[in-house]
């Protein structure tokens, strides 16, 4: 092989490589070769959120089942909607102007769970689960999970790289989640008697 040859099969392979590497990371591509897979946990994360569970699940529930905001639509697509579960594509940009994009099968048990199963992404296997448990005006939300990729030690390095940046990105959902169910608790429970009476007219 010449030299010339040699440096031309290189930058294929590399660009091969580039190629594969952007579609693992950005959801295009999932590596499910079906052998040496490796599941591992996600979180446990919890949230103490001050608003009753209905609420809070209103809230989890809205861009699936309801009418989803400008922002949320940016980040979430319904496919299908079905009885009680919705197939749903979720973008999250990563940085470098690359957005990755999964997509799961969403289903509803009110009050108490949402679950998520993972139908493509940047890893073969994802299941999570939302559990709400409510006492009046507090409830605590859990999330747990597992992920799992394929390739023995290889899709268990990769795995780690995926799932830290997973479970971030779910943190920041945790996050606005528990400031959007509590804003709206705070709403509902102001009344006209929150405010000073009006005092004598003149």
């Amino acid at each position: 092989m010449t030299g010339l040859r040699m440096a031309s099969v290189l930058v294929a392979t590399a660009a091969a490589g580039a190629a594969g590497y952007l579609g693992l990371v950005t959801g295009r591509l999932t590596l499910d070769l079906g052998i040496g897979r490796r599941v591992r946990p996600l979180g446990p994360q919890v949230v103490d959120i001050a608003a009753p569970r209905e609420l809070v699940f209103d809230v989890i529930a809205q861009p699936y089942l309801g009418r989803a905001t400008r922002a949320q639509q940016d980040k979430i697509q319904v496919w299908e909607r079905g009885d009680g579960m919705v197939l749903a594509a979720h973008r999250t940009p990563i940085g470098r102007s690359l957005v990755t994009q999964t997509v799961e099968t969403v289903a509803f048990t009110r009050p108490d769970t949402v679950d998520f199963r993972l139908v493509r992404g940047p890893v073969p296997h994802v299941r999570e689960r939302f559990t709400l448990t409510g006492d009046g005006d507090h409830t605590r939300l859990e999330y747990t999970g597992e992920m799992g990729a394929d390739g023995w030690a290889l899709g268990t390095r990769w795995a780690a790289v995926v799932a830290q940046r997973w479970e971030a990105t779910v943190a920041d959902s945790l996050a606005t989640l528990k400031s959007e169910a509590e804003r709206r608790h705070t709403h509902q429970r102001k009344t006209p008697t929150d405010y000073p009476a009006p005092g004598p007219t003149q």
